[in-house]
Parts: C-alpha cells; structure tokens; sequence
C-alpha cells in the first residue's frame, strides 16, 4: 500500500512540475510573436481562440444541460465576473507589459500573486494574516524591488509601465483565486476553468472588435505556429495537469512546486532571448521565491489537517 501511494505521489508531482514547467514558457513564447510585429490584444486573441475548442470539448464532455440547470443564475453571474477577472483582464495586462519588461522580470513579478492573495483576504474577508506571513509578504517585496530597480536602471522609464502592467495581472489573478474559492467545490475545477476560458474568450473578442480593426489572420505563419504552441503547451494541457495534480496533493503542494516557475522562465529567457539577468536581479528572484514559499508552506501547514490519504491516492 505504501509503495503504491508512493509511486503516485511521485507521478502527481511530476504532473505539478510539468504543467509549471509549461506555463512558466508563455510569457518567452509572448517575446517571440512580438519580433513579428504583433500587438499584445491579437496575440491574446489568437492564443484565446486556439485554446477554445479544447475547453468547449470539456464542457460538453463533463456534464449535461441537467446537470448545468443546478446552478443558480448567480453563479453564472459570479464566473462570468471571474473570468473576466483571471483570464482577459489578467492576460491582457500581462501580455501588454510583456512589450516593455524581460521575460524574466514578467514572470517575477506575476510570482508575488500569493502574496496578494493574503492580502486581498485580509481586507475583504477578515483573515488575519499570521507573522510569518507578513514577514514573507514584505521579504517577497523587497525582492522585487531589488530586481525592479536593476531592470529600470538598464531599460528606463519602460520598465515601470511594464511593471505596473504585470502587477495589474498579478492582482486581477489575485483577486480571481479569491473568489473562485467558493465555487470550485460547487462546479469542479476542470469544469469551472472551461467555463472561465470561454467567457475570457469572449471578452477578449469584444474589445478586440471595439478597439482594434485589423485582421487576425493576416501576419506571418510564424505568428500563429507559436499561437498554437502557447495555446495548446502553455495553457490547455498545463491548465489539466495542474489540476489534476491539485486533486491529488492539495493545492499548497502545487503551489510550493509553482517555486521553479521563475527559474524555469528564466533559463528559457536566456536561450532563447538572450536575456541575461545580472548578480541583483538573482538576488532578488531568489529572495522572491523565498517569500512566496514560506506563504505556501503555512498554508499547507494550516489546511495539513483536511488532508486525508485520498487526496494522495
């Protein structure tokens, strides 16, 4: 028995790792499609609309028009309102602040989000922050700081506007966590996910058509071979694999071993866009990622208890 819930604890973790691995890949993809002249909006759309049908699929795979008329027209209202939230908006400041700051600059920053969520909860909700956690909260900051200003030293007045941009992101994806807590019990996580995506979807197609008048489909093929490669590898399969590794290790654990997504970010970074972080910018990426873990780990020290063996198995 003991093997066996060894073996699949090691694959759920290997599933944690590679979706992280996945996800942490979109951001030098993004810096990719920018050589070739594209705006943050179509490059969100194009990647929404390939993702699409993935998520349609799993809609209509996973439950019924019965099933669906179980929820209430509050909850709709409540994942529209998230969706909007965690995948346009947040994308959408993610994607535009890609246009002035590094890959790996984006990716710490979007990192701190944790620390948001903390936070968000402390002001609306009422939950106390401990110690721990606000120390971690002002170690992970400081840890920005330091790499922040050693970017806005090289790269000016863009690297404040890009860094505002992707902390937009990390906010709005805050705040999307915060209120999906409720309702992920209620419509399941692969279920509410795909509901999430197809909203966003839809939101980013809207503002694409107020505000934009260019086609879609006429940049190179280049263009849309590395829209597929982020929507199919950087969102839809990591998107399952994280949530399947979060029914089997708790979501502390998953978000513990979300730790490596900065680095990952940054060795694809470096060989791939010939990014090259300086001794402080390191610095302050590894005193982020410490701040992040000692939130992840007291959160997987207070929910330990509802743990049980099923959740491993």
């Amino acid at each position: 028995m003991m093997s066996r819930i060894s073996t699949r604890t090691i694959f759920a973790f290997f599933l944690a790792l590679l979706g992280v691995v996945m996800f942490s890949a979109k951001a030098v993809i993004v810096k990719l499609a920018y050589r070739y002249n594209i705006d943050p909006l179509s490059l969100l759309n194009l990647r929404l609309l390939f993702s699409l049908p993935f998520y349609l699929v799993v809609v209509f795979r996973t439950t019924t028009i019965r099933e669906l008329s179980k929820f209430s027209r509050f909850d709709y209202l409540k994942v529209v309102i998230l969706g909007i939230l965690g995948y346009y908006m947040a994308s959408y400041f993610d994607f535009a602040g890609l246009k002035y700051i590094t890959a790996s600059l984006e990716r710490l920053v979007l990192f701190i989000y944790p620390t948001l969520v903390v936070i968000i909860a402390a002001l609306f909700f009422h939950r106390r922050p401990s110690m721990v956690q606000i120390a971690a909260i002002i170690l992970t900051y400081f840890g920005v700081f330091i790499a922040f200003y050693s970017d806005t030293n090289a790269n000016g007045p863009n690297a404040v506007l890009g860094t505002v941009l992707v902390f937009g992101s990390a906010l709005t994806y805050a705040m999307y966590l915060v209120g999906a807590e409720n309702l992920l019990p209620k419509f399941g996580t692969k279920l509410f996910t795909s509901f999430a995506m197809i909203v966003s979807t839809a939101a980013t197609l809207i503002h694409f058509f107020i505000a934009n008048s260019n086609d879609l489909f006429h940049y190179s093929i280049e263009v849309y071979l590395l829209a597929i490669t982020m929507a199919v590898f950087c969102t839809v399969i990591p998107s399952f694999l994280i949530s399947e590794a979060i029914k089997r290790l708790g979501s502390s654990n998953v978000a513990i071993m979300g730790s490596v997504g900065p680095v990952c970010t940054i060795s694809l970074a470096s060989a791939l866009l010939n990014e090259h972080m300086n001794i402080f910018q390191w610095i302050g990426t590894l005193i982020v990622i410490g701040g992040v873990l000692l939130i992840a780990i007291r959160e997987g020290n207070n929910n330990r208890s509802k743990n049980t063996e099923e959740d491993i198995v």
